[in-house]
């Protein structure tokens, strides 16, 4: 995106040209010596003159293009520096030292870009590698804010493109994410990188129908990518068409045997489909392959449960656990496995042991919110107050996480008070629209608080009308079950059939 040094150090000559014609004669002369691209003789130049005046800001700055031009980045960094302690404003000073650091992916250049901007808001090019500086340094939301300003720019720019639309993606901006990363796809159509990104923004914009159709290029290929496979199962089981996600994902899983990922989908995929038995043989598969995967054994662990194998999944949380204690997902299906057995008192003595672990694992607290609520806690007990204590925690650590805001809707409407039941209903609902427990609870809470009218009418409508959607749902989910066809070894891993 930025300019080479060389060009870079050309164009600081050309910049300094007017400030150095009324400048005392050693800086005309340093001058003339970078014009005429002599760097050795401009370094001499500026070394005997910062003699005679070494609180001159602009001589250090003709040092730095002096040694930049000479490839001694390092010490023309530090001349620049120098330059910037004495005259921070320096603008010729900025743009040597932000140019140094932008190339060394340096966070010092985040701050010089800030100051350019500052004396040149409109700047595009600042703009841009502001963007990217702040891309490589993980800060999306500052990243995003400049992408946005240096738009005409960067959109001749495809790296810059990409990382926009990653940014995008993490900011949970998938539909803005979609029409850069189409962009890309339009103009490099044979690129397997862009087409890949463009699915996966319009997967999680829901649009899966025009994923399918942008995978169709990858997935023709001799031998399509197993992360393109996987990809393709998620968006195709998205469409009902589940046999060809099967499909698809076991073709990953083949291609290559050792990526959890792909075996916690297949896992998934017999979950919703009640097909329990061919997700835990499958997973078995996977743990041939990855003996201390600990989330092959939470996701065996889950299917276990479903099919009241309660010491199996058991055993394989407290494995999961054990492979790899910093990870809280096998001590929160444990939980969830104990509270499925109405086992309420070890439940909770598990979950506020991990809590003491992963003191910010929002899930944990959602968990034991769930499991007071669970066990008949009245309003103005302690163990209630504890309730609302925890599913509180919860949402202050993860604001979109819509569950507890579920159980303090339900908490706040059987305790009466209706103004702070509907606040988290609706916050809920934001978050979720299409949450029928929220909606429920907020139904409730305006008809005891005596609303009516047209929001009423439209809330309950709502509500019916998502759960017809929910019993189709579920009747598409039911439409298949998995089965596993012989040999099983190696060959014979789970198909679905229509």
């Amino acid at each position: 995106m930025s300019p080479r040094l060389p060009a870079v150090c050309l164009a600081l000559t050309l910049s300094v040209a007017g400030f150095a014609q009324n400048a005392p004669n050693p800086a005309q002369a340093i001058q003339s010596a970078l014009r005429a691209r002599d760097f050795t003789q401009a370094l001499q130049l500026t070394e005997s003159a910062l003699k005679q005046s070494p609180k001159d800001a602009r001589l250090w700055m003709l040092q730095g293009v002096s040694l930049a031009g000479l490839g001694k980045n390092k010490e023309a960094l530090t001349s620049f520096h120098k330059a910037l302690a004495i005259s921070p404003d320096n603008l010729p000073a900025l743009e040597g030292a932000v140019q140094l650091e932008y190339q060394s992916d340096s966070a010092h250049a985040i701050p010089h870009l800030n100051q350019i901007l500052r004396q040149r808001p409109n700047d595009l090019t600042a703009h841009a590698m502001l963007a990217v500086a702040a891309y490589k340094q993980h800060d999306c939301t500052m990243a995003v804010k400049h992408f946005e300003q240096s738009a005409q720019l960067i959109f001749s720019q495809p790296s810059a493109l990409a990382e926009y639309g990653s940014c995008l993606m993490e900011l949970d901006r998938p539909q803005d994410a979609a029409g850069l990363f189409q962009q890309l796809v339009t103009q490099f159509p044979d690129n397997p990188h862009a087409r890949f990104a463009l699915a996966s923004a319009q997967l999680a914009a829901h649009q899966g129908k025009d994923a399918v159709e942008t995978l169709q290029p990858l997935l023709a290929l001799q031998e399509p990518e197993p992360d393109v496979l996987a990809l393709a199962s998620t968006a195709y089981e998205g469409q009902g068409d589940t046999p060809k996600a099967v499909q698809l994902l076991r073709q990953a899983i083949v291609a290559n045997p050792k990526k959890i990922k792909y075996y916690i989908d297949f896992a998934a995929l017999s979950f919703n489909h009640q097909s329990f038995q061919v997700g835990i043989d499958m997973v078995n598969v996977g743990l041939k392959h990855l003996p201390n995967a600990a989330p092959l054994y939470v996701a065996r662990g889950v299917l276990f449960i479903q099919m009241a194998q309660y010491d199996k999944g058991q055993t394989d949380f407290q494995t999961a656990t054990r492979l790899n204690p910093r990870e809280s997902s096998g001590a929160i299906a444990q939980g969830m496995a104990q509270i499925q057995q109405s086992n309420l008192d070890d439940a909770l003595a598990t979950v506020n042991s991990q809590i003491k672990v992963h003191p910010k694992e929002a899930f944990l607290y959602y968990l034991k919110a769930q499991i007071l609520m669970q066990k008949g806690t009245a309003p103005g007990t302690p163990e209630f107050k504890e309730a609302i204590a925890a599913a509180t925690r919860a949402t202050q650590l993860n604001s979109d996480f819509v569950l507890p805001r579920d159980i303090l809707g339900s908490l706040y409407l059987k305790a009466g008070q209706l103004d702070l039941a509907i606040a988290q209903c609706r916050a809920a609902l934001r978050t979720n629209p299409s949450d029928q427990e929220s909606l429920y609870h907020l139904i409730q809470a305006l008809r005891q608080s005596g609303s009516s009218g047209t929001e009423m009418a439209d809330l309950v409508k709502r509500l019916a009308d998502l759960r017809r959607e929910s019993r189709e749902q579920e009747g598409a989910a039911n439409q298949y079950k998995l089965y596993e066809v012989e040999p099983k070894e190696p060959n014979g891993q789970p198909e679905l059939p229509r």
